[in-house]
């Protein structure tokens, strides 16, 4: 897929991962939703990647924590021409490599991922490998904000500023809701921007569903010289289906055909 507009690359990262989900009957089209413009501004804007040769060593590497959500990565890189289109309507199907969270077998995954917590270790040492053997390319993370209950995170948080890896960057999906409620009531995060930079980042706090506001936020990475960078991206969960938007229904339920409709009308009209 060429570059498209980066708002329209959006609907249609939200309308595969819809189809997606009401086919499987499978769940977290409310956390999908909630990160499909970061996905696409990443893809469309500013990473360094080749479709046609997923293990190009010049990559940049992106590796998404939240693994439950990978639909609408599996819909990203269908659509910039990673696999064919039709091996979406295989997902979550039995001797399907589409798993319901992500797979590294898809080109262009670079983890397995759904143990929550742990991905951002493994971006930590990309990272490092890199900065030792002095690689151009950068490690993007994208992680749920749920996530940020694990001490796991923190680990990594504090290894990342201390070994000053600048190429690093972990952008939070900040829709604030998790599995069981709402994030700040199971566990305060509160001020988040103020741990992250209390713990030796730069960081951005900003609104994650405006293009030019994301776009504009990852073309200055680094954010400062020596410490990695944290992007805090206030978001909706279920963004852009008006009866999913800010519910914790929609973190495992399903849609039924009337939903389903509904909502892909919603999607389309915007």
């Amino acid at each position: 897929m060429k570059k498209v507009n980066t708002s329209d690359f959006a609907k249609q990262i939200r309308i595969e991962s819809l189809k997606m989900v009401y086919s499987a009957k499978a769940s977290h089209i409310g956390g999908a939703l909630s990160m499909a413009d970061i996905l696409a501004v990443l893809y469309n804007e500013i990473l360094s990647y080749d479709p046609a040769n997923p293990n190009w060593s010049k990559r940049d590497r992106f590796l998404l924590s939240k693994g439950h959500a990978c639909v609408s990565l599996y819909a990203t890189l269908a659509l910039k021409g990673f696999f064919p289109m039709d091996v979406l309507d295989t997902y979550a199907q039995n001797g399907s490599l589409l798993l319901s969270h992500s797979s590294h077998k898809i080109p262009g995954v670079e983890i397995s991922a759904g143990s929550l917590g742990h991905v951002l270790s493994i971006c930590c040492g990309l990272a490092y490998g890199a900065k030792i053997k002095n690689e151009p390319w950068r490690t993007f993370c994208l992680a749920g904000d749920g996530e940020l209950n694990e001490g796991s995170m923190w680990e990594a948080i504090m290894f990342a500023s201390h070994h000053k890896l600048e190429k690093l960057i972990l952008i939070i999906d900040y829709n604030k809701i998790q599995a069981m409620g709402n994030t700040n009531d199971i566990l305060n995060l509160e001020p988040l921007q103020l741990k992250f930079e209390n713990f030796g980042w730069a960081v951005r706090e900003i609104n994650g569903h405006k293009i030019d506001e994301l776009k504009n936020t990852f073309s200055q990475l680094p954010f400062e010289k020596g410490k990695p960078s944290a992007i805090i991206a206030h978001t909706i969960k279920g963004k852009g289906v008006d009866f999913m938007e800010d519910s914790l229904a929609w973190h495992y339920k399903n849609p039924n055909e009337e939903q389903f409709l509904n909502a892909l009308n919603q999607i389309k009209q915007q």
